[in-house]
């Protein structure tokens, strides 16, 4: 395939988040790791691309290396507690210094516009301001945490008026006091309140990884906030992580999505937002791919998948029209609306057994367990429908039942409406399972 016809190809696969995206609140969290990084022109150029394409957006950036190497260069010594910087009245000069000079540069990409760049004719706007109100963090251990503080209120209204108007956001990690005092916040913090007050459709945390790393270090594409919590379990040294500790903080304050998405890797802003695979880790306060039982708009979704099965042979072939009569008894899993996965269950309820049969997934997302899901969802239908077992027929996947608990059978075991309808020139192998 041409390079050509490759990108046309993603270009129309991307429509469908295209259109979803537009209009909707994303705030999106920079480091000043982020910043100081090689890559952070090219995710200027994503931040523009996105603006362009309708998303309300609101930054937020960090400044933690800049504050610290101001520290340094005016001689002081950094204190921290709880890995919280003690933030006294000479280190918040290099807070206020880091932060001023990080804002001024941020808009400054974001407002170029060079004729043959990715930002020429962006005229973005870019608001920044006292949206965030804070109060000190107080006395801890015995540790009196001086100028460092925490999110008090986010002023919302203002916020969506600004957005309103098609502005980018930017936010500082400096929150201020009704007695104007200035308070070293976290960004962290100031992006995942600011989220929730927003109720923003996305919150985007940019990492120095890939995103969320099980414990044999392989990505986590996608999970559900309490999934991140059973990870903490595993490996405790993952609470010790500010970007996934704000993972955490988001769920418990009801955000909807959560990505964590490389800062380093070139485009994997976008590939997040715009494939189905994505680039990082989102987290979600419910499953990504939702099961459910299957309707008439699905049949096209299940055919794309079983056709190609049924014309190997490891699939007994089913007409359109037999497949809408039968739609009720399938399951699917669906992923950014497009079916993945299905199975059906046909219950022989004289005989107290159920028939699992065209258990099936898309090529593109095999080898993750979702077969094992719907499965596992089928036997427990069954169970409720009072079958006392399960029974498939399979011509080229008897291992695969085999390790799901399935054993071998002469089809004369199976209830006897199934016998006669057996298809004998199949020679399907019988598998069965007691519930």
């Amino acid at each position: 395939m041409s390079e050509h016809t490759e990108y046309v190809k993603w270009f129309r696969n991307s429509a469908p988040y295209i259109n979803a995206h537009r209009g909707k609140t994303f705030v999106l969290m920079l480091g000043g790791e982020a910043i100081a990084d090689a890559n952070f022109a090219n995710i200027v150029h994503d931040i523009a691309l996105l603006n362009s394409l309708g998303v309300r957006l609101v930054l937020v950036h960090g400044a933690r290396p800049q504050i610290e190497q101001r520290v340094s260069d005016a001689g002081l010594s950094s204190q921290f507690h709880n890995d919280l910087r003690i933030t006294d009245e000479q280190e918040l000069r290099c807070v206020t210094d880091a932060a001023g000079s990080l804002r001024a540069h941020i808009e400054a990409l974001l407002s170029m516009g060079v004729a043959n760049s990715p930002m020429h004719g962006a005229s973005i706007r870019v608001c920044s301001g006292n949206f965030v109100t804070a109060r000190p963090m107080g006395v801890i251990d015995g540790v009196d945490f001086k100028h460092t503080g925490v999110v008090r209120k986010v002023d919302a209204g203002a916020l969506a008026q600004q957005l309103d108007q098609q502005a980018i956001v930017l936010l500082s990690p400096l929150g201020y006091s009704p007695t104007g005092e200035i308070f070293n916040l976290s960004a962290e913090d100031v992006a995942v309140h600011t989220a929730a007050t927003l109720k923003a459709d996305k919150l985007i945390l940019l990492t120095g990884g890939s995103g969320l790393l099980d414990s044999e270090q392989r990505l986590i594409r996608q999970c559900e906030y309490r999934d991140v919590d059973a990870e903490l379990q595993r490996q405790p040294t993952l609470g010790r992580d500010s970007i996934v500790q704000a993972v955490v903080d988001a769920g418990d304050l009801g955000i909807d999505r959560c990505h964590m998405v490389s800062y380093s890797e070139d485009g994997a802003l976008l590939q997040e937002l715009f494939t189905r695979d994505g680039a990082g880790t989102l987290v979600t306060q419910e499953h990504y791919e939702q099961l459910h039982t299957a309707s008439i708009d699905d049949i096209g979704g299940i055919l794309a998948i079983i056709e190609p099965l049924e014309a190997r042979g490891v699939l007994l072939k089913r007409s359109r029209e037999l497949l809408e009569n039968e739609i009720g008894h399938f399951k699917i899993l669906v992923r950014d609306g497009m079916v993945i996965a299905c199975a059906a269950l046909y219950p022989y309820a004289e005989a107290g057994a159920g028939e699992i049969a065209c258990v099936a997934t898309h090529p593109d997302y095999r080898g993750a367990d979702r077969a094992e899901r719907l499965l596992a969802q089928l036997e427990r239908e069954a169970r409720q429908q009072g079958l006392n077992q399960v029974f498939v027929l399979t011509t080229q996947t008897a291992h695969w039942f085999q390790e799901q608990g399935y054993v071998q059978c002469p089809f004369t075991e199976l209830p006897e409406a199934k016998q006669k309808l057996y298809n004998f020139q199949r020679n399907s192998k019988a598998f069965i399972k007691a519930l």
